[in-house]
C-alpha cells in the first residue's frame, strides 16, 4: 500500500468514527426522549381525541393543573426576588459564613425531593417544631397548600441564584458608582443600572425555576396529602390515574406539561444565547 493510500484512509476512518460517535448519541438521546414521548402521546390517544378531551376538561384534572400552574407561579415568584437578593450577597459581600452560604444554595440539588417533604413534616407536622407558632396563627401547614408551595419553593431555589451570580459578578460597579453620585437610590440604580445589565441570566433561571416547579412529585407527594380538588398537582394527578389504570388520563395530563415544558425549553434555548451574547460583550 502506497503512502497517498495510507494518507487518504486516516482522514476516512476518522470521518467515519465521527458519523458512528453521531449515530450512538442519536440513537441514546431518541430511545430515551423521544421514545418515551411518543409513547405517551400514543397513549393519550388510544381511545380518540374525544376521550383525550374529556379527560383533560374534567373536573380533577382542571383543578390539578391550576393549583400546579399557582403553585409554580408563586414558587417562581418568591425565589427570583430572594434569589437575586442572595446573588447580590453572595457577589458584593464578603463575610463570615459566605463559603457556608454558597454551599447551602446547593443543598435543593444534593437533598431528594422525597427527604425535603419529610424535613417539612418534621418542621410542621403534627409534633412538629414549628407546630406551635403555626397553631397559634391559626395556618395549616402540611397536607395544605402552605406546604406544597413550601416543598416547590425549595426544590426549585438554587436556579435564579445559579444563573444571575455569574452574570452579576460582571457587571462593572463604574456605572453603578456614577448613579450614585449623581443622587440616585440603590433602589433606582439597581433598577436602571444593575438590572438590564443582568436581565438575560435572571430570565433564563426564571425559567428554570417555573419549569422545575411544574414538574415537581416527590416533596409534593410526601406533603401534600394528595386530596383531589384540593391538594392534587398534575403531577400528583397522573400518578393517582396510573394507581386508578386511567391510563388515558395519566397519558394526557402528561402530554400537556410535556408541551407546557417544551415551551419553556425554547424559553429557556433564547435566553441561554441571549447571556452568553451578554457576557462575551
Amino acid at each position: 500500500m502506497s503512502q497517498g493510500e495510507k494518507a487518504g484512509r486516516g482522514p476516512m476512518r476518522a470521518r467515519l468514527g465521527e458519523w458512528a460517535l453521531i449515530a450512538i448519541v442519536v440513537l441514546y438521546a431518541a430511545g430515551l426522549l423521544l421514545a418515551p414521548l411518543v409513547a405517551i402521546v400514543w397513549g393519550s390517544l388510544a381511545e380518540g381525541l374525544s376521550a383525550f378531551a374529556r379527560e383533560m376538561t374534567s373536573a380533577d384534572a382542571l383543578s390539578s393543573l391550576k393549583l400546579t400552574l399557582v403553585m409554580a407561579v408563586g414558587a417562581t415568584v418568591i425565589n427570583t426576588v430572594f434569589g437575586v437578593c442572595i446573588a447580590w450577597v453572595l457577589v458584593r459581600d464578603n463575610f463570615w459564613g459566605r463559603r457556608i452560604l454558597n454551599g447551602l444554595v446547593d443543598m435543593p440539588f444534593a437533598v431528594s425531593p422525597v427527604i425535603a417533604g419529610f424535613m417539612l413534616i418534621l418542621l410542621f407536622g403534627r409534633t412538629g417544631w414549628f407546630t406551635p407558632l403555626t397553631e397559634a396563627l391559626g395556618i395549616k401547614v402540611v397536607f395544605a397548600l402552605p406546604g406544597i408551595l413550601l416543598a416547590t419553593v425549595f426544590i426549585s431555589l438554587p436556579f435564579v441564584i445559579r444563573e444571575v451570580a455569574p452574570v452579576l459578578s460582571e457587571v462593572s460597579l463604574e456605572q453603578e458608582n456614577a448613579a450614585f453620585t449623581i443622587g440616585a437610590s440603590r433602589l433606582r440604580t439597581f433598577w436602571h443600572v444593575t438590572l438590564p445589565a443582568i436581565r438575560w441570566g435572571l430570565l433564563y433561571g426564571v425559567s428554570l425555576t417555573f419549569a422545575r416547579a411544574v414538574g415537581e412529585i416527590g416533596a409534593v407527594l410526601v406533603v401534600s396529602g394528595g386530596v383531589s380538588r384540593l391538594t392534587e398537582t398534575s403531577t400528583l394527578f397522573i400518578f393517582r390515574s396510573l394507581d386508578d389504570r386511567n391510563y388515558v388520563g395519566a397519558n394526557a395530563m402528561a402530554v400537556l406539561l410535556a408541551a407546557i415544558s417544551f415551551v419553556i425549553l425554547l424559553v429557556i434555548e433564547t435566553l441561554k444565547k441571549r447571556t452568553e451574547q451578554t457576557q462575551t460583550l
